[in-house]
């Protein structure tokens, strides 16, 4: 057979060998989870295997991985004591229930407790391996690659960021993952971490809390650090968003890490020295908080007012590394106090943990007495041997330390939340039904339910997201005599009260930065008083402003207004401009000096005028006076006197009938006046024209046309007055526009057509007698009459033409002092100009009061 011939039988046998190959993989299907097994570092077995994950080591080795080979696992550094404490409370927790006939009777529960090292893609590798396990599991082809879980639930995971990456990859196998210290408020979306719950309350209480308590004192200008993960960035997201609706602003807020580079770390103390804030937020955790501490107290930045989170704030650690004082008199919020029986000595009790991992007993314990075990492949060099023996309770470290008893009790009600879910799933009573399937959907759900009260009282409930009751204790850094901090608990805070009383702060003694009893101060701009507004400055925060006075006429009565409020129409501001005062009413008064000046003239021309009056009742026989038209003289005089006195009803506060009486009285009377003064200028012209030969003038103006006459004239104005009365009368009148300070009562004029009418018609009466009079003025006569009305008319005729525009711009009370003026300027020039020549006359000159001297041709005129 040729080689040719051999190749198809060749390939044949080849492709038969391959099948059978294959055929027998399919039959014996090996699954096994990816990667390196992760093996606890303690365990038990029991009925029932809770998973535990804590970090007894905070960090690890760097390493720099090629990507061309398979990378070394996680090598941890750098003992944590706290993940220890934390692991110790969960074993007394599970040995407590164990030892119990009420909670699960018949069943053990066995754990797995896995060290991450703080990081998070370790903290994911071990919540897979503790679901699945590390064994290999053969299946037929037929079946689905699937296994029960390894734990019915997960406790611990001391952070935020963790648990969020751990939640997303166990949550779609329902498995529970409850933290004791993980506060990020995203961690209550459901939707994303569907199986994850929590026994220490969200951080959006605290965000809020810690807002309301930067409030609280009044700190409006605050500095922010945050540690830069999920923790640190959404809690102070929170307090950013309550805090700017309180009103309160942050001059800066950085982040920073542990893992930060010195420089960065530098660069924030350059941050807050650069500050003027005095009060500075920190939403860190512990670790990071160390971190700025050193880096703080390299640069001795003491004076600052610390406000911390539950993260810091009551940890013996960052207390024992502030030796420079820094953090003196920091307050803040923190998980209630507890006590449980029993716990303390079970933590300090280390002896169990050595036959569990007899590598990781041999770390912690030559890490926590400084020494070296026989048996040790430590190779620190000059330490003292370790027997083994050592006491735990005579050291005093971070183990030791019982500060954290409140986050303890958190763990303590964890697994205490999970047996109880197991309680109802399992029907337990005497016994528990050991035929139930577990799956961690249903103990989920059940855990859920729960609601429960611990042996110390307290009661444990989870809400629809998965978050216990929020409540925390403020805490006040209050150094001692021997240089160690008491933290003391100064308040408390409740979210389950209405919002007014959820902040409550006793009457206690409160220690602030730098041992003061002062409440510090830290606003970006100081209060703006009353009688002040508030004025943004311009490309800064809302707290930042300048503090301007309110104009006039506005006030500000409380601190720090955003704006003046405008006092009522009646009211004007003081000159602190922080109320309101009645304005002063302005009116023009018989008490102040204008007032009574012009009472004094009024009252003076009264007299004047009736001194006039009897003299001529006294020599009303002598030719002077009857050659003058005496009836019409005692009724001009009567019309003047009414004149000075009506001037009397513009003065004194405007009253609805003082304002009608005051301008009708006025218009009605000097009608009258200058209807005599009419009557008398007709009867100088009439008198003449009677001489001539032929005529009977003085038959159609006698007497009692006279009479008739002044009757006439003034009907007519009487009329115009009533029409103005009715239609729209004068009106007393409060006027807020003359004066910012002051309200000037004036009367209004109400029909502005009716007082221009009134004054309109005695200027026609007034023309018309200038006119008449300045006809007869060359009248031959020795004493002609005709002249002094002529005068007296263009007295009267000045006097009110140059009236109106001094009335129309004189202000508030000066024109009405115009008004009286102009009325007693005139009546005084009618009675000087008509009256006081024939006085004259009649008391100093009475040889030329007679009939011949008044009818003489070509005597010497006197006026």
């Amino acid at each position: 057979m040729t080689s040719t011939q051999r190749w198809p039988e060749k390939g044949w046998v080849l492709l038969h060998l391959l099948l059978v190959v294959s055929v027998s993989q399919a039959e014996e299907l090996v699954c096994r989870r990816r990667g390196d097994p992760e093996n606890p570092q303690l365990s038990k077995d029991g009925d029932i295997v809770l998973g535990g994950i804590f970090s007894f080591h905070s960090s690890w080795k760097d390493r720099q991985d090629t990507y061309m080979d398979k990378p070394l696992p996680l090598q941890c550094t750098s003992l944590n004591f706290r993940g220890f404490q934390y692991a110790q409370t969960m074993l007394f927790a599970i040995a407590e229930i164990n030892n119990s006939t009420q909670l699960l009777p018949g069943i053990s529960l066995g754990y797995k407790i896995y060290d991450v090292c703080g990081s998070i893609a370790r903290g994911v590798t071990v919540a897979l391996a503790s679901a699945t396990g590390n064994d290999m599991v053969f299946a037929p082809s037929d079946v689905p690659c699937t296994r029960p879980v390894n734990v019915q639930a997960l406790l611990g995971v001391t952070s935020s960021s963790p648990c969020m990456a751990i939640s997303t990859v166990i949550g779609p196998f329902h498995i529970p993952l409850i933290s004791h210290f993980a506060t990020c408020a995203c961690l209550s979306d459901k939707t994303k971490y569907p199986s994850f719950l929590r026994t220490i309350p969200s951080d959006y209480y605290q965000s809020r809390a810690l807002a309301q308590l930067v409030k609280y004192f009044g700190w409006t200008w605050v500095g922010a650090i945050r540690t830069n993960d999920d923790y640190g960035n959404n809690g102070m997201a929170i307090f950013t968003e309550t805090a700017q609706q309180l009103g309160i602003c942050l001059e800066y807020s950085v982040a920073v890490f542990r893992t930060d580079a010195p420089d960065k770390i530098q660069k924030t103390v350059g941050i807050i020295k650069a500050s003027t804030s005095k009060v500075i937020v920190a939403f860190l955790s512990h670790m990071d908080m160390d971190v700025l501490i050193h880096e703080l107290s390299r640069h001795n930045l003491t004076g600052y007012q610390w406000v911390g989170t539950e993260g810091w704030i009551f940890d013996f650690q960052t207390a024992a590394m502030d030796r420079h004082h820094i953090l003196d008199g920091a307050i803040g919020l923190s998980i209630p106090k507890a006590h449980v029986s029993g716990m303390r000595e079970f933590i300090l009790d280390v002896k169990p943990l050595s036959s569990s991992s007899n590598e990781l007993f041999t770390e912690f314990w030559e890490t926590l007495f400084s020494c070296k075990l026989n048996n040790s492949r430590s190779s620190a060099e000059n330490q003292t041997e370790c027997t083994g023996h050592e006491d735990v309770t005579g050291v005093q470290n971070s183990f030791t330390d019982m500060s954290l008893m409140p986050i303890f009790y958190n763990v303590y009600k964890g697994v205490y939340a999970v047996a109880h879910a197991l309680h109802n799933i399992l029907s337990c009573n005497k016994t528990c039904n050991n035929n139930v399937q577990l799956d961690p959907l249903t103990i989920l759900q059940h855990i859920r339910k729960i609601r429960f009260t611990t042996k110390e009282g307290d009661e444990v409930y989870f809400n629809e997201n998965g978050d216990p009751a929020a409540k925390y204790e403020i805490i006040n850094w209050q150094p001692t005599e021997n240089g160690i901090v008491d933290f003391v608990a100064v308040g408390l805070y409740d979210a389950s009260l209405p919002a007014d009383k959820q902040l409550n702060l006793q009457n206690k003694f409160l220690v602030w930065t730098q041992n003061s009893l002062q409440v510090p101060l830290s606003v970006c701009s100081e209060k703006c008083q009353p009688g002040t507004r508030k004025v943004l400055q311009k490309g800064r925060p809302v707290c930042c402003y300048d503090c301007l006075r309110c104009a006039e006429g506005e006030i500000s009565n409380i601190t720090d207004s955003i704006s003046c409020v405008r006092c009522d129409p009646e009211f004007w501001s003081n000159e602190r401009r922080n109320a309101c005062v009645k304005k002063e009413a302005e009116f023009l008064s018989y008490e102040e000096i204008m007032g009574a000046l012009l009472t004094a003239a009024s009252l003076f021309g009264t007299c004047m005028t009736s001194v006039v009056a009897f003299i001529f009742f006294r020599y009303r026989q002598t030719p002077i006076v009857r050659a003058n038209n005496s009836e019409l003289s005692f009724l001009l005089l009567f019309s003047l006197t009414l004149c000075f006195l009506c001037s009397l009803t513009f003065i004194g506060r405007p009253s609805e009938w003082s304002c009608m009486l005051r301008h009708t009285a006025f218009g009605i009377t000097f009608v009258l006046c200058i209807s005599c003064v009419l009557g008398k200028t007709i009867v100088v012209l009439m008198a003449f024209r009677a001489t001539l030969p032929g005529s009977d003038v003085m038959k159609w103006f006698g007497p009692a046309q006279q009479k008739l006459s002044v009757l006439g004239f003034t009907l007519i104005q009487v009329i115009i007055c009533i029409l103005w009365l009715t239609i729209s009368p004068p009106f007393p009148f409060k006027n807020f526009k003359e004066f910012k300070d002051k309200i000037i009562l004036e009367c209004a004029l109400g029909s502005a057509l009716g007082f221009w009418a009134v004054l309109g018609y005695i200027g026609l009466l007034a023309m018309l007698c200038f006119i008449l009079a300045f006809l007869a003025r060359k009248l031959p006569d020795n004493f002609n009459e005709a002249k002094f009305i002529t005068f007296s008319m263009l007295i009267f005729c000045a006097v009110w033409i140059t009236f109106i525009p001094a009335y129309v711009s004189s202000p508030g009370k000066f024109s009405v002092a115009v008004e009286i003026f102009a009325i007693l300027a005139s009546s005084f020039g009618l009675l000087i100009c008509i009256f006081i020549p024939k006085c004259y006359i009649i008391l100093l000159k009475p040889e030329k009061n007679t009939k011949k001297s008044m009818m003489g041709k070509g005597a010497p005129k006197s006026f």
